[in-house]
């Protein structure tokens, strides 16, 4: 990674980190990671850094995600590269989470997967009226993880299955609505707030900049969301959003059944476990499970060679259809990992509990 991939400097009390990929959509790589997490350490310790603002470089948004095409290239040759990447990527956002200092995202443009990891647990997530946010993983046969399931299960009623399980993306609106966010600035405002964290109190910066964004269209959809994603599994689910007669809910319908049917049937899993396991530490030591076994499934190393590789998406799913997914394949993706499990306790953070 050439060490421009992440910017790091400092103005009045405030540590900026500048994601400076464009080119790829500022896509995570592990150096990255280990980059911001190596400034988070050295800020953490001095006092004369106040405010950490982090955002993306370029006019398309923060951050795309991680890598995909690394990803594939370790998938398909059953690599370990990954594993290690998403080891220190789970933990950064746990740290994200837990920073001590105000750590303030700025989500403009397009904001998915990995994107949301590094901003989504902040202090203060900002969105813009440009930001499209998005958890697509189901689409290349992989799970939402970076804590995404733990954000979504939080989110009212059951519009974080909605979007987990669609990769449905939503602009500033919505994302407030499900928690992924907590204030809108107007993108053309959003280099004078960056500047003014340098020298004024978050709280005073806020006041000034923050505007109320259009409105979304989540909160009159749930007339149907809530309670067709109610259904513990994605075949009623589907069945209930075909049989609404809304021209919405069908859609949605559609758009599942583009999916990976074994990340479907996970990713529901997952979301209604993250529910009962407590903090964002115990659902990402569950997310690391979860990669780790679609690693070696083939939908992983399919879908991004059709949606990203080959382009030609048309993924050709295995196994086809939800009804051949059965129980105990759901159940290997939460496996123990034995010696390779992340610990994220035996890193300073809250104690385990038992699974």
């Amino acid at each position: 990674m050439s060490p421009d991939h992440v910017l790091v400097r400092t103005e009045g009390h405030a540590g900026y980190l500048t994601l400076n990929r464009p080119e790829a959509l500022n896509a995570l790589s592990h150096a990255m990671v280990l980059r911001i997490d190596e400034a988070l350490t050295a800020w953490e310790q001095d006092p004369a850094v106040e405010t950490v603002v982090i955002a993306g470089a370029g006019e398309r948004g923060l951050c795309a995600g991680g890598d995909i095409r690394s990803i594939h290239e370790d998938a398909r040759t059953g690599g370990t590269a990954s594993a290690d990447f998403w080891r220190d990527e789970y933990r950064l956002n746990a740290r994200i989470a837990r920073y001590p200092k105000p750590y303030v995202a700025l989500m403009d443009g397009i904001v998915m997967g990995g994107g949301v990891g590094i901003s989504a647990h902040g202090t203060v997530r900002i969105v813009t009226d440009r930001s499209r946010v998005a958890m697509p993983e189901t689409g290349i046969g992989f799970v939402p993880d970076v804590g995404g399931t733990y954000l979504l299960s939080l989110a009212p009623g059951e519009l974080g299955t909605h979007l987990a399980l669609t990769g449905t993306a939503v602009g500033a609106a919505d994302a407030l609505l499900c928690g992924l966010a907590d204030h809108h600035v107007p993108a053309a405002q959003l280099p004078e707030l960056a500047a003014a964290l340098a020298h004024t109190s978050v709280h005073e910066a806020l006041a000034r900049y923050v505007r109320e964004p259009a409105p979304g269209g989540l909160a009159a959809a749930r007339e149907w969301i809530d309670p067709c994603y109610a259904a513990d599994d994605v075949e009623e689910i589907l069945r209930r959003l075909k049989g609404t007669g809304i021209p919405a809910a069908e859609e949605a319908a559609a758009t599942l059944e583009t999916k990976s049917p074994t990340a479907l049937k996970v990713t529901l899993a997952a979301l209604r476990r993250a529910r009962r396991l407590g903090p964002l530490e115990r659902v990402l030591e569950q997310e690391y499970r979860v990669s780790c076994a679609a690693l070696s499934s083939p939908d992983l190393v399919e879908g991004i060679r059709a949606q990203v590789i080959d382009k030609d998406r048309s993924p050709k799913w295995s196994p086809s259809s939800l009804a051949e997914v059965g129980e105990a394949e759901v159940e290997r993706f939460f496996a123990p990992l034995g010696a390779r499990e992340l610990r994220l306790a035996a890193a300073g953070f809250p104690q385990e509990v038992p699974w």
